[in-house]
């Protein structure tokens, strides 16, 4: 049975220090370039965009969650035109390239090919895109909330496979009766994200995107053609991205979001991403946005108790001591996803992030397996 021959990695992390001669060396032909000299282009919203509302969006209930669980009503959307062919091309351009995969790429267990961390530095185009308030406008519309990047590190994460071109046409691998997948079961660290196929689609078959249902039963969602994108409330639902026949390439590029008020709660964890990071840069941008939103949170609480007392009422200490204990638990859940560097084993994530016990099971016999 043919398997997928995923782009070579680097033999360890490297951080965007990094200054060595080494490049990217492999049978990569057409999909990691050069760089080039020619001019950049700026991303430009009335050229760049070409969107169209999905035509399916699936709520939280229809997929069969309780009420309580996520931050939104909204589960997941079918795919939906996002950029212009020439959008894509461009940001092909910027992170397909011998410098980006040098510094920039990773490997882990759960997705062999992975570039992280290289925007705004090497993608201007890339990280306009996604910053720009016409993007956070769609994403958030479709999400039913309003969401922000959840940090510059987590912009634009690439997913990268690579089947040759003599068994693009063959079945594919299982294991256990399923497909083998890009993108092992997961959940995601951030509340929401958006998922946008690079590759051209064409002959494509499979591809689709399995959702894991709160009842158990699987849902699959069409993969996307070139420049559209899936909206995922992925923090809450367990899901894995499936390969594609019949194309030699999928590269999806996925940008995660989080809400924009800072009195939503925060639910960002860092478990399926410490592996695949520069730490220090990883821990400064989350340390970051935490402390923003603490400092927002301790502002809007301050101004309340100095209107109550210039009305001349009383102090509510009950409120003040729920507002109290709710940090409390903010500060204990960042300080939890700070673990130190040296206990961080690079490359590898555990079953933590799983929800369902079935999964967390075959996580554990697969580990085995190759251990």
């Amino acid at each position: 049975m043919a398997t997928a021959d995923i782009l070579t990695p680097t033999p360890a992390h490297m951080p965007p220090t990094f200054n060595g001669a080494n490049v990217l060396k492999s049978d990569t032909t057409g999909i990691v370039d050069a760089p080039s000299s020619e001019e950049s282009v700026r991303f430009d919203p009335q050229k760049h965009l070409q969107f169209s509302p999905p035509s399916k969006v699936y709520s939280m209930k229809e997929l069969e969650y309780s009420h309580d669980v996520g931050l939104s009503p909204i589960g997941v959307s079918d795919p939906f035109p996002l950029f212009s062919p020439e959008a894509i091309f461009q940001m092909r351009k910027e992170v397909l390239n011998d410098q980006v995969w040098a510094k920039y790429h990773f490997s882990s267990n759960l997705s062999q090919s992975q570039l992280r961390g290289y925007a705004p530095k090497y993608a201007p185009f890339v990280y306009d895109a996604w910053r720009s308030p016409e993007v956070l406008g769609i994403v958030s519309t479709i999400a039913g909330i309003d969401l922000v990047p959840s940090m510059d590190w987590e912009l634009g994460h690439v997913n990268i496979s690579v089947l040759p071109q003599a068994k693009k046409e063959l079945p594919g691998p299982e294991e256990d009766g399923e497909e083998m997948p890009v993108v092992d079961w997961h959940t995601d660290s951030y509340p929401f994200v958006c998922v946008t196929m690079l590759s051209d689609c064409t002959n494509m078959v499979g591809g689709e995107t399995a959702v894991r249902k709160g009842d158990g039963s699987i849902l699959k969602v069409r993969g996307p053609q070139m420049g559209c994108a899936v909206v995922l409330q992925g923090r809450y639902i367990e899901h894995q991205a499936l390969r594609a026949m019949g194309n030699t390439e999928r590269i999806t590029m996925v940008t995660s979001f989080r809400p924009r008020s800072a009195v939503i709660r925060d639910d960002t964890v860092l478990t399926t991403v410490r592996a695949v990071s520069d730490l220090s840069e990883l821990y400064f941008q989350f340390s970051e946005y935490r402390l923003e939103m603490l400092e927002e949170r301790i502002r809007i609480q301050l101004k309340e108790i100095r209107n109550r007392r210039r009305a001349g009422r009383n102090f509510n200490t009950k409120a003040m001591k729920k507002f109290l204990v709710e940090q409390e638990k903010f500060l204990a859940h960042m300080n939890n996803e700070m673990v130190e560097d040296e206990l961080v084993p690079k490359g590898y994530t555990d079953d933590s992030h799983l929800v369902s016990e079935e999964l967390k099971a075959r996580f554990r016999k697969r580990f085995s397996a190759n251990s």
